[in-house]
């Protein structure tokens, strides 16, 4: 929500119940990509991300949206949304979910919906401090969300708890247990007659072991956040930039060329984004 009001301009309006700037901006980013993405040539998706309970009316927009341009162009104008209600009771979590997701299946939108506490803090929910237990699910966390949804679509998928933290730390700091997901996976499969039934998503990925990735995704991990380390990607190249340029971006004449050479060149926003844009696609393709 705060990238997507961040997206519409930070200077709008964007009062709480209506969250009218995110909608926006949501919208806005949703229908820039649909017109740019066919030009790079490569499949992409129109995702939104961590909606808690407090940001639905910012959901409610969003779907809104879909509803609109489904109905004039047969698809939905997102290929899925999130619902971060972890913060909630687990019943009431699926419940909700269930709700909008009865709402979304027709338009074949994918729910993303999260269950137990990710750690550490990202967009103005800290979990720093959270019991270590919260940071795992169980089975039965895994079951109920099955048996709701399930009936409704198979396009959901579950962001589960197996150690993960949001942002980067010293190794040994986190311990993720990505063999719960194979729990999981074995626990319901006899039951369902599914090996995987399970489509998991892995939050908090940025800094992970590549081992513990790799054995996420062979456990059903189909999509992995990397917020913090495609961040530092983009701050990377800048600092890059200016350590590289340095001379040339203290004022806008005199450079170590001379006193009176224009530096506009130099410090154009376009010249130091584009080096932004080169190490966080470079850190992507890692």
């Amino acid at each position: 929500e705060g990238g997507a009001c961040f997206f519409a301009g930070k200077g709008l309006p964007n009062d709480k119940g209506k969250l009218q700037a995110s909608i926006l901006g949501a919208c806005a980013g949703a229908h820039y990509v649909r017109n740019v993405a066919p030009a790079y040539g490569i499949p992409v998706l129109v995702h939104s991300d961590h909606c808690a309970k407090k940001l639905l009316p910012w959901f409610d927009g969003m779907l809104e949206a879909d509803e609109v341009f489904f109905k004039e162009n047969g698809e939905p104008l997102f290929s899925s949304h999130m619902l971060d209600l972890s913060e909630e009771p687990h019943e009431e979590n699926v419940g909700i979910c269930k709700t909008y997701f009865e709402r979304m299946a027709p338009m074949g939108i994918i729910l993303e919906m999260e269950i137990g506490i990710t750690g550490g803090a990202e967009d103005g929910v800290d979990n720093t401090g959270v019991a270590k237990d919260k940071l795992y699910s169980t089975p039965e966390d895994t079951q109920l969300v099955w048996d709701t949804l399930s009936p409704i679509s198979p396009m959901f998928t579950i962001a589960a708890a197996f150690g993960n933290v949001h942002g980067v730390y010293k190794p040994g700091n986190v311990r993720l247990q990505p063999e719960l997901l194979d729990s999981f996976q074995k626990n319901l499969g006899p039951k369902v007659g599914y090996e995987k039934p399970f489509f998991f998503v892995f939050h908090g990925g940025s800094g992970s072991e590549k081992s513990d990735i790799s054995n996420a995704v062979d456990y059903g991990v189909v999509k992995m956040n990397v917020d913090t380390d495609t961040q530092w990607a983009y701050w990377e190249g800048l600092l890059k930039f200016y350590k590289a340029k340095s001379g040339y971006l203290q004022g806008q004449i005199g450079n170590p060329e001379g006193e009176d050479k224009p530096n506009k060149s130099y410090y154009d926003p376009r010249k130091w984004v584009r080096c932004s844009e080169e190490t966080m696609r470079d850190r992507v393709i890692e």
